[in-house]
């Protein structure tokens, strides 16, 4: 049972403190440094006394939810205007607190931040509306400053880890809540971490009696493997200081889902990664060459994810090894790199293309509906395709040649006729595959059917062919 007394929350506040420290004390004066931890300082001393009295469903002194999103934040490289945020996020939806309040106290993108963070309210409007209207104004306030998204992400998290005082309905609506819309979400900003943890959160609620089972297996198959990764370990450490390579290992057993709870009949071989952190991306291919030089690799597994990243952006070397009497499944990555495929967005050199993310809530925002759950869900994995000069794009899993031609420019797919895939003629609704090579043919005018909305499965290419059947119809 976890404490909730002035120990524990001196104990989080610390951390948060020495983290802030640690990732932006470099970056500033002493003067500023003191400015900003006085700051952060002072919206606890705020969040404290807005929130004196209040508890939460589960007894709690409600002032221990921000704390923990705020070191959520802060052990994931968020500035300090992202940590006052944090700590005050729920002020002005639950205190008499009002947003002009903070903004006067603490400046606009503080106010931005917790108006982003804060739920729309209505006399008149229905809850599912009120739900829409308040997903809607996050993902607008997202566009200018994603920071706002990232910071909904770990108040998810809190969230789901101290729903059990919930009752059960309520429970399964934020956990499917969380699974169709923030993991997608997550996915999209390269935060591995967070996309993991919101869905193994989300399923265990949905499914609680398998996540037990799961639970069981994995505790004993750490008990039953716990002497054979020790010598693979030692084995593995002493190559590497032969070879004078410095390696970090991991252990990294997979997460709760309804995919891994029922891959567990497979055993170790789906349940565990042995995850290696080196220096240097030169290094992560002479450790392939030490570890296959241990262990035979096994045909067929070996994934480059270096030198070309995976969908979202993760980055490392996979392969699958015959260790002893066990397969092992081993990624490598730069301990930079591991900072990327964990917090995507927010680690420090991440490489984010923000106008691409931009023009995808954009499309959400210009469909049907106030917001497009399936639409979300189907661009949560993706392919990368690529154009006749070899640039990169990223679609959805499932896009056609007119999903590609959209994706190019609105007139191409309007004038889209067929597409020429790896150098073979194709209708425009056929499926393109991971590494296709599209190139499209068009006719001098368009040529938009109503059916062309069951080939497209993009945002993009269905909001702008419903603007031209529109048009067409109003204009004839």
């Amino acid at each position: 049972m976890p404490k909730f007394d002035d120990r524990t929350e001196q104990r989080l506040m610390t951390d948060i403190m020495e983290l802030l420290v640690t990732h932006y004390g470099a970056e500033l004066s002493e003067e500023d440094l003191d400015y900003e931890i006085e700051r952060v300082d002072q919206a606890l001393t705020n969040a404290r006394s807005s929130h004196l009295g209040q508890v939460r469903k589960s007894g709690e002194p409600y002032i221990f939810h921000p704390l923990r999103v705020a070191h959520l934040a802060a052990r994931h490289w968020m500035d300090f205007p992202s940590i006052i945020a944090a700590l005050l996020h729920d002020v002005v939806e639950d205190t008499p607190v009002t947003l002009a309040d903070v903004q006067k106290k603490y400046g606009d993108e503080v106010a931005l931040l917790v108006d982003g963070l804060t739920k729309v309210t209505s006399d008149i409007m229905t809850r599912d509306d009120l739900k829409k209207e308040t997903y809607k104004k996050t993902l607008l306030v997202a566009i200018d400053d994603i920071r706002v998204l990232c910071l909904k992400f770990w108040d998810r998290i809190d969230n789901l880890r101290t729903i059990d005082a919930l009752p059960q309905h309520k429970q399964k609506l934020i956990a499917e809540e969380t699974r169709m819309i923030y993991v997608p979400l997550a996915q999209h900003l390269g935060m591995g971490y967070v996309a993991t943890e919101l869905e193994s959160l989300s399923y265990s609620v949905l499914y609680p009696r398998r996540a037990k089972s799961y639970a069981q297996t994995i505790s004993q198959q750490k008990v039953e493997t716990e002497d054979f990764l020790r010598k693979v370990r030692a084995r593995i450490n002493n190559a590497c200081e032969q070879q004078k390579l410095e390696v970090l290992i991991k252990n990294r057993w997979r997460p709760f889902s309804v995919v891994s709870s029922r891959s567990k009949q497979r055993g170790f071989s789906s349940l565990f990664t042995l995850e290696v952190q080196v220096n240097r991306i030169m290094d992560a291919y002479l450790f392939l060459g030490v570890l296959h030089g241990l262990f035979p690799s096994i045909p067929g597994k070996l994934r480059d994810h270096l030198n070309l990243s995976s969908q979202h952006g993760y980055q490392a070397l996979k392969t699958t090894v015959q260790a002893d009497e066990q397969r092992l499944r081993v990624e490598i990555t730069t301990r930079k790199l591991a900072r990327f495929n964990e917090s995507g967005v927010l680690a420090p050199g991440f490489n984010f293309h923000h106008e691409n993310f931009r023009d995808l809530i954009r499309s959400f925002m210009e469909g049907e509906s106030a917001f497009d759950t399936e639409a979300m869900r189907l661009a949560s994995a993706t392919i990368q395709v690529y154009t006749p000069d070899g640039e990169i794009k990223t679609l959805p899993e499932g896009s056609s040649v007119l999903d590609f031609a959209f994706e190019i420019h609105d007139s191409l797919g309007l004038h889209a006729r067929r597409g020429i895939i790896n150098g073979r003629t194709r209708q425009l609704k056929t499926r393109l595959l991971d590494g296709d090579q599209i190139v499209v043919e068009t006719s001098e005018k368009p040529g938009v059917l109503p059916k062309w909305l069951e080939w497209g499965v993009t945002p993009r290419a269905r909001n702008s062919i419903r603007r031209y059947l529109r048009n067409k119809m109003k204009a004839s």
